[in-house]
């Protein structure tokens, strides 16, 4: 038994559920694993400047703040947002999570996690290698290791099906969390949810698992 987090690097409400999906997991893990998987939320032509969409997120962002109590930093909101220069795009920092996945998995949500900290609270562009190499830098993994699979243009493919398997789960919104149970997959949340919905509904699954 599974849970599957769909998420996406840059979406707000999935910065505003992060506390909610590690909760649920740090209190489950030593029952159920867990998988990040980047959804791809802006790649292709959707990818510009944070400019010109940043008078909707300059009123989107309190209504996240409203409903999930996460805090959007100062340095995002009068830096990245009032400048309008950062490049939105979902490719970079999702190529990241795919890297270090594949380097420390057991710490995935952290990780994802640790990259919307820097992107939405510390106004951090997500655009450079070394934005990640330095997080990742924090769970024992070498900058010169990421920097060398970061080139790699394997991960440029392995990055593309994160976002391939998100279609096939016929993810449409973000956060997306999914509880795998004999190749069944079933949606526990679709949107911002509270702790408390998403845990009484993983626990109903856990009970019907356990009675079948």
């Amino acid at each position: 038994m599974r849970i599957i987090y769909v998420y996406d690097a840059l979406c707000g409400w999935c910065y505003g559920f992060s506390p909610v999906i590690n909760r649920l997991y740090n209190e489950y893990r030593s029952s159920l694993t867990l998988e990040v998987i980047s959804g791809g939320m802006i790649t292709g032509k959707r990818t510009g400047p944070i400019g010109e969409v940043a008078a909707y997120i300059a009123e989107a962002y309190k209504t996240v703040e409203e409903k999930t109590g996460v805090k959007f930093g100062s340095a995002f909101l009068e830096n990245t947002l009032i400048e309008g220069k950062v490049i939105f795009d979902s490719f970079p920092p999702s190529k990241a999570l795919k890297i270090f996945k594949e380097l420390k998995e057991e710490k995935a949500l952290e990780f994802a996690s640790d990259i919307q900290n820097a992107i939405y609270r510390d106004g951090l562009d997500p655009n450079e290698v070394n934005f990640y190499a330095e997080l990742a830098l924090q769970y024992g993994v070498s900058q010169r290791d990421f920097e060398i699979l970061w080139s790699s243009v394997d991960y440029e493919v392995r990055t593309r099906e994160d976002f391939i398997y998100a279609q096939q789960l016929k993810v449409t919104g973000y956060p997306t969390v999914f509880v795998e149970i004999d190749n069944t997959y079933h949606v526990i949340a679709r949107g911002y949810t509270s702790y408390t919905v998403l845990r009484d509904r993983l626990e109903h699954l856990v009970g019907f698992a356990e009675l079948n």
